[in-house]
């Protein structure tokens, strides 16, 4: 520390930034190492797959999940929530970080496998039927890819009457025409409720029953 405090401040300043670029590019090499980690496969690709999924985007899929060390299922879709497809936002932060890079550049209908390491699934402190340091294999199946509810693309959408705030009613109009925009079959309006009171639930900070175009910015804040 005495040493450091004789040392001219051009110098001392030299040591820092030098100090700062060396964080930078060890931070950088271990995103890059941690992305090549993700192993990917396709299974099925449909015909038409010129839709593909970027962040930001609302997504609707069954997935299983497994232990690459011994095989077991420790998560279906299709038995959870009644056997509802899940929805999603990719890219947020809604699923882990591994499945979020995964399953960008997808389409409906598409199938993959992906292979995710522990640092970018649960880790290792592990989480619920999860054990710790574990490496997952994931199988997905894509049901829909449409705008998401926090573009602001998307706002102008479901902001039908252009007050610049979202309503319940208007949010669940836009659930309903973009989930059944793909050919899918129509839902109960539990369904759509489910998803617009978790919406709410988390977006109106205020609790005035309304959503503003700050409150609903996807970039200020990590989930829906």
């Amino acid at each position: 520390m005495m040493m450091m405090m004789l040392l001219p401040k051009s110098l001392v300043l030299y040591f820092f930034l030098c100090l700062q670029i060396y964080n930078v590019i060890v931070d950088v090499t271990v995103a890059v190492a941690s992305i090549d980690d993700v192993k990917i496969e396709v299974l099925f690709t449909p015909e038409d797959c010129s839709k593909k999924s970027k962040k930001g985007d609302l997504m609707n899929a069954h997935y299983d999940g497994y232990l690459a060390k011994d095989g077991s299922q420790f998560y279906c879709s299709r038995s959870d929530k009644a056997g509802h497809p899940q929805w999603f936002v990719l890219g947020v932060g809604q699923i882990i970080k591994g499945l979020d890079m995964a399953l960008n550049g997808m389409c409906a209908g598409e199938k993959r496998k992906v292979t995710v390491p522990p640092e970018l699934a649960f880790g290792e402190k592990g989480k619920g039927p999860v054990p710790p340091n574990a490496t997952l294999i994931f199988e997905v199946e894509l049901y829909s890819v449409s705008k998401g509810p926090r573009s602001l693309e998307s706002f102008r959408d479901i902001d039908l009457d252009d007050d610049k705030v979202l309503t319940r009613d208007e949010m669940t109009f836009y659930f309903k025409v973009e989930y059944e925009r793909d050919g899918s079959k129509p839902r109960e309006d539990s369904f759509y409720e489910r998803m617009v009171n978790d919406v709410f639930q988390k977006s109106d900070h205020d609790r005035d029953g309304l959503i503003t175009v700050k409150e609903y910015n996807i970039y200020e804040h990590d989930e829906l």
